[in-house]
């Protein structure tokens, strides 16, 4: 089983950058995909970007491109993601899901051995 832990949320102003992280420990051999999601009250939730874990290829959301970037530290079994140009719209809860992705085309990546961490709240002030 894969644990997950997001952390680096908290308050950005309007226009700001935010870079969160998700750690996997447990079966981490089991990881396929690490996904990005986020839930604002009231809303469904929304992907943001995934990274296959077999290739290294990244699919961002379309309405994420240009403001998201993912990347991964293989030595301690992190993937961050960064936000850019942060708006109100953007506060919400993040989480970070494994072998659940956002993938190619819209789709999304389903597998086996599916894990989501707690999520991290990121609140965004104008």
């Amino acid at each position: 089983q894969v644990q997950l832990v997001e952390s680096g949320g908290g308050s950005v102003q309007t226009g700001g950058s935010l870079r969160l992280s998700c750690t996997a420990s447990g079966s981490k051999d089991s990881i396929h995909c690490i996904g990005w999601y986020r839930q604002a009250p009231g809303k469904t939730r929304e992907g943001i970007a995934g990274i296959d874990f077999d290739d290294g290829l990244i699919d961002y959301v379309d309405s994420m491109i240009g403001r998201a970037t993912v990347s991964r530290d293989n030595d301690t079994n992190t993937v961050y993601l960064e936000m850019s140009d942060m708006q109100p719209d953007d506060t919400a809860m993040y989480y970070c899901s494994a072998n659940y992705c956002p993938g190619y085309g819209g789709m999304t990546v389903e597998l086996a051995f599916q894990s989501w961490g707690q999520g991290t709240q990121v609140t965004v002030s104008s």
